[in-house]
């Protein structure tokens, strides 16, 4: 390679690097979002008068949103163009908190959170999309993908870790104020970094382009969309019942205050090195399969220590800490992945909205699960049984995933290297 190749090779890298952390940075401030409400529903409660019931809408809003329009969001960016509708999505984001932060009865601040919950799938479902269609270099693209997994728990822990003293020192109608900047400053980032014209992408009009029912059908007709969304569904699920309910069990157990909210936090916050190590692997050419089975072995294994191993209660956080860290590797590989399995480039988000959507399924039914199985047993003990099962099922999609991925055409590099092209995947490909 001459001087200037090599020059102009690794500008266009670097170029690369500031276009995946636009898109991911724009991603933490999403859940940032999310992660705000838990640490000032305290305060909501005294100074709205939310009932219990209302706050429990307050936080399962954004959910809901993912359950019931996942899929449809998708379709929608696929057919608009993922840049145009994650600005969009960071704008109503931003709408949503200022409304929030104005609200002066519970219904209104339900009405924004609403607002904040359609934004969030607007910003968030077209970014795997936009990092396929921007980032070129395979590599980086593989990291960049792994990175955009580790968005949500980055955010999340970030806001558990400090939103809780920002909402004592200015109060949380000024958090939802300084968020909803965040989000217009995130929304400027990108529109700076990702010029509409920038790699001459094909606009809706162009050659990719077809109707919402087409992308639909052939989203739903392909097995890779089924694939990586039950994987994410078997994931979610779990991960959410055990982060979610360590509070009450540490609450139970007699830790309080700062020390309850460190541990959440630190729990949640470590699923991200999981994320970040999958898009390593995938750049490094590591089959996803294998870090699938990596991250759903660990989760049942964190899963037993954490409940059933009869070990002290530091000994049990080291299970959860492993359950999630590890576990991480599930939604970084699923994120990387994803935008392969697509059946085509225009299908991305929809694949990606399909995954959202079972994702909240089982976010959804996970915690209940759980709960209900605890109630019925007695005590905490027996949860591993409910990460035992998905795991193991997790296990077998990942086989099934590795089906899926050595039928990819190789015209871009091995289908097994992280690198294949998006093509369709060969006739008969299907679950086993």
């Amino acid at each position: 390679m001459s001087r200037d190749a090599g020059v102009r090779s690794g500008r266009a890298v670097a170029g690369d690097r500031r276009v995946a952390a636009a898109v991911v940075l724009s991603g933490v401030s999403c859940a940032l979002h999310i992660g705000k409400l838990p640490v000032a529903i305290p305060v909501l409660k005294d100074s709205m008068g939310l009932s219990l019931v209302e706050a429990g809408f307050l936080l399962s809003v954004v959910q809901m949103a993912g359950l019931a329009l996942g899929l449809l969001v998708g379709t929608v960016a696929d057919r608009l163009g993922a840049r145009r509708v994650m600005l969009a999505g960071l704008v109503l984001l931003a709408l949503g908190s200022l409304g929030g932060a104005l609200a002066q009865s519970a219904a209104l601040l339900l009405l924004s959170r609403v607002m904040e919950g359609l934004g969030f799938l607007w910003a968030v479902l077209p970014a795997p999309a936009l990092l396929r269609q921007r980032v070129r270099d395979p590599a980086t693209q593989s990291r960049a993908l792994g990175w955009w997994g580790a968005y949500m728990p980055m955010g999340t822990a970030l806001a558990l870790l400090v939103g809780g003293a920002l909402v004592d020192v200015i109060g949380w109608r000024a958090l939802w104020l300084l968020l909803a900047g965040l989000s217009l400053l995130a929304a400027l980032g990108l529109k700076v970094s990702l010029p509409a014209d920038a790699l001459g992408m094909p606009t809706a009009s162009g050659p990719n382009s077809t109707g919402l029912r087409a992308r639909l059908v052939r989203t739903l007709g392909a097995p890779g969309p089924w694939a990586v969304a039950l994987a994410f569904f078997l994931y979610s699920g779990q991960w959410m019942a055990v982060i979610g309910f360590l509070p009450t069990i540490y609450q139970q157990a007699g830790h309080a205050g700062w020390v309850l909210g460190g541990l959440t936090a630190l729990a949640a916050g470590v699923n991200m090195t999981g994320n970040i190590g999958a898009g390593r692997g995938l750049a490094r050419q590591t089959p996803p399969h294998r870090l699938l089975l990596a991250g759903f072995v660990a989760m049942g294994l964190g899963g037993w220590l954490a409940f059933a191993a009869g070990s002290t209660m530091w000994w049990q956080y080291v299970g959860v800490l492993l359950f999630s860290a590890f576990g991480g590797l599930v939604p970084g590989t699923l994120f990387g992945i994803a935008v392969r399995l697509a059946p085509d480039e225009s299908t991305v988000s929809t694949t990606v909205g399909w995954m959202q959507q079972w994702s909240a399924l089982g976010q959804f039914i996970g915690p209940p699960l759980v709960a209900a199985l605890a109630v019925h047993l007695g005590g905490w003990s027996g949860s591993w049984w409910f990460t035992l099962a998905c795991s193991v099922a997790g296990g077998g999609v990942a086989f099934w995933i590795a089906r899926l991925w050595s039928a990819l055409p190789a015209s871009s590099g091995s289908p097994r290297d992280g690198r294949a092209s998006m093509n369709q995947l060969k006739p008969g490909s299907g679950p086993p």
